[in-house]
């Protein structure tokens, strides 16, 4: 009797090791794709009687469509928010550039919870959350990566690059590959696919179209310009065809892998579009808090599990997909990882605790700078009402808002889509309430980390030399303080490191490096660029520039290359 026990406990122990197994192996693959300034209005399916976008329009016929999505107005915050389910400004990521568009190395991102799971993971095309260690996407949990640095190609620190040779880096290494750049990017997308295509997998595929320099093959402009489209359009609709024709080709190969059933596709993009073209009436653009800025396509795709054609009006955001995906893998969210999204696939399923969904409220705000100030260029969203505050105030450098008396605008989304009928005056009791739960949230917000970007951490193993990039990492906009200038680091050990101006044409005779209030200066010749100083361990803003033999400073707008020897 007692070895039958056994047996059947083993049995037991057996089938649920099994189902374990299957439940591992069918967990769905991931792709996320999110182009860069393709607004609302830049889809067919979407009322653009100009654009060409077949199979993107295809796609959204057979997807499930989250009518009121919202991201930022401007990009490296809905890239932060949407890889680690959080706010932006708890991240690190305050803005896009100048100090203001590095994540700390400690967020966790929802590659590194999904490759902790089994998933293989690769992201293509951009990143935009830090270009040095620990914020790379190979420090976040990529285990392919193969993106451009910066914000954009030909931006500063590659800016010999264009989108026909755009230079790009694959797992550390810098490529300069001959191509057009969203081929190159779906090429190593389909690649991963095939290779992975036994393992469950996640693929965040990120070309940087429409974002400008607007270039594109005549063979896919010049056909928008014969149908009357002014010339800078043309080019936007046909980076967009030939991101289309791409499109296509993933989900080609999708089918062909026999892939499609169990694969969750998302189609989205970052923010809305530069102004100038059709946004389906949607007031504002990128950079702007109204809803064309804010309000982006989003679709999504699960054979297996979502019914085609699904329309759902709930509002969602970019800091949901994270849970969401989590939930789809059924992947339990670790307890100590705060997270302000939450999970939509009981609306995608249909599911009856999807109705917690109508009483939620979302912020949104961006300002040009490290330096946050409440109320500046912010809304407040709800089911039907949004809170507009100082709509245009994103690029004041010394912004403070007259709290006793607030220039704010109330819409009524529900009746007033176009945000064209101002109801502060008329529901003082929603604008009261809608301040209440702002305030709460910035002061949250603000209690996080203070509003300070990411360090980046040099002379580690992982990265020496250290690229610092004076547009995309160099403070410039740290509020009013002078001494707030270069680049925000952390040295973990100690000792001699060698500085160089990347840039040979900042001459000079000496170099000076600010290091935790100590200034030294190193004479250097002509023919050299380096020099080498002992840099003590700590955390702190670190800045470099060139003197002439009389102490007067050239122009501090150069990049430099730091190694620990």
């Amino acid at each position: 009797m007692r070895n039958f026990r056994l047996l059947s406990c083993l049995a037991v122990v057996g089938l649920c090791l099994n189902w374990i197994v299957a439940s591992v192996e069918n967990r769905p693959n991931f792709i996320i794709v999110m182009t860069d300034d393709q607004g609302f209005g830049d889809l067919g399916v979407h009322g653009n009687d100009q654009i060409d976008t077949p199979n993107l329009d295809s796609f959204a016929k057979e997807s499930l469509w989250m009518e009121r999505f919202y991201v930022n107005p401007l990009c490296a915050p809905t890239r932060a928010s949407l890889m680690t389910g959080r706010y932006h400004l708890r991240t690190g990521i305050l803005h896009t550039s100048r100090g203001a568009a590095k994540m700390f190395g400690d967020e966790v991102t929802i590659a590194e919870l999904l490759r902790d799971e089994g998933y293989r993971t690769g992201i293509f095309g951009k990143w935009h959350l830090g270009d040095n260690f620990p914020m790379r996407p190979q420090d976040q949990g990529f285990e392919e990566a193969f993106f451009h640095k910066s914000g954009g190609i030909g931006q500063t620190p590659d800016v010999d690059a264009d989108y026909f040779q755009p230079i790009l880096w694959q797992n550390g290494k810098r490529i300069v590959p001959k191509g057009y750049c969203t081929d190159l990017f779906f090429d190593g997308a389909l690649d991963f696919i095939e290779k992975h295509r036994r393992d469950p997998f996640f693929v965040y595929l990120a070309p940087n179209v429409p974002h400008t320099p607007l270039e594109i093959a005549e063979k896919y402009s010049l056909p928008f310009e014969r149908e009357g489209v002014k010339s800078d359009v043309a080019k936007i609709y046909g980076m967009l065809k030939n991101l289309d024709e791409n499109f296509g080709r993933l989900l080609d190969r999708l089918d062909e892998l026999e892939l499609r059933e169990n694969t969750l596709v998302v189609f989205m993009s970052d923010n809305g579009p530069t102004s100038g073209r059709y946004n389906a009436d949607l007031r504002g653009a990128k950079a702007s808090v109204y809803e064309g800025g804010i309000r982006v396509p989003f679709y999504v795709r699960w054979p297996e599990r979502i019914d085609e054609s699904a329309r759902r009006i709930n509002m969602a955001a970019h800091i949901d997909v994270l849970p969401t995906l989590l939930e789809a893998a059924n992947i339990t969210i670790p307890q100590n990882l705060v997270l302000d999204g939450k999970s939509m696939l009981p609306l995608w399923l249909n599911e009856h605790d999807s109705e917690g969904w109508a009483d939620r409220t979302l912020f949104t705000q961006h300002i040009k700078s490290i330096a946050q100030s409440p109320y500046q260029n912010a809304t407040v969203i709800t089911e039907r009402y949004k809170l507009v505050s100082y709509p245009r105030s994103a690029n004041e450098r010394h912004f403070k808002a007259d709290t006793n008396n607030l220039n704010v605008s109330l819409y009524d989304l529900s009746e007033d889509p176009v945000e064209a009928h101002d109801l502060s005056m008329q529901k003082p009791e929603v604008v009261k309430e809608l301040r209440g739960a702002y305030e709460q949230w910035f002061s949250e917000m603000q209690n996080e980390r203070g509003f300070k970007p990411g360090l980046i951490h040099l002379g580690t193993k992982h990265e020496n030399p250290s690229h610092l990039c004076r547009y995309q990492d160099g403070h410039r906009l740290y509020g009013t303080d002078p001494e707030a200038i270069g680049w925000p680091v952390r040295i973990e050990e100690g000792g001699r490191f060698s500085i160089s101006k990347t840039d040979p044409t900042f001459l000079g005779a000496i170099m000076a490096i600010q290091w935790q209030g100590k200034v030294t200066r190193k004479r250097f010749a002509s023919s050299q660029s380096s020099v080498e100083v002992i840099l003590e361990s700590g955390e702190g803003m670190i800045d470099v520039w060139v003197e002439d033999l009389n102490g007067k400073a050239a122009p501090k707008e150069f990049d430099v290359s730091i190694k620990r020897l």
